[in-house]
């Protein structure tokens, strides 16, 4: 039996991965046709939709994810990174830019995995932001 949690930790993983498609401009004719539609997702996950996720402080956001169980912290923080990442590069958006940063950033502490294409997109926001 799947429960709530497991379900929401997959949705989280699916969501990561169409992203990180999209970041890497390889987006599979499935996905394309299904239209990712970030504020189902956003409703299905964290009970809100992206527009209001995107409109609050960090902090917020990091302490809705501190809501969760400790070792799911990392796919919570790599996807939001990537969500932010994706919709920051696609309207310009430097706000988005640096939730992403953070988010990145946490998603490499809670893991402790070296993951160099993320590296590589800190180091651009870091750029980007300054």
């Amino acid at each position: 039996m799947i429960t709530d949690k497991e379900f929401t930790l997959r949705l989280i993983r699916q969501l990561t991965q169409a992203l990180e498609k999209l970041i890497l401009d390889k987006p599979e004719e499935s996905m394309m046709q299904k239209e990712l539609d970030f504020d189902s997702l956003m409703k299905d996950i964290f009970k809100i939709d992206f527009t209001e996720i995107s409109s609050k402080m960090k902090e917020e956001i990091i302490s809705m994810v501190n809501e969760r169980q400790e070792r799911d912290h990392k796919d919570y923080y790599e996807m939001l990174g990537n969500l932010f990442y994706f919709r920051g590069k696609q309207e310009n958006n430097k706000d988005f830019l640096d939730k992403s940063k953070t988010f990145y950033e946490l998603y490499l502490q809670a893991s402790g995995i070296f993951a160099l294409p993320v590296i590589n997109r800190i180091n651009e926001m870091k750029k980007a932001l300054e």
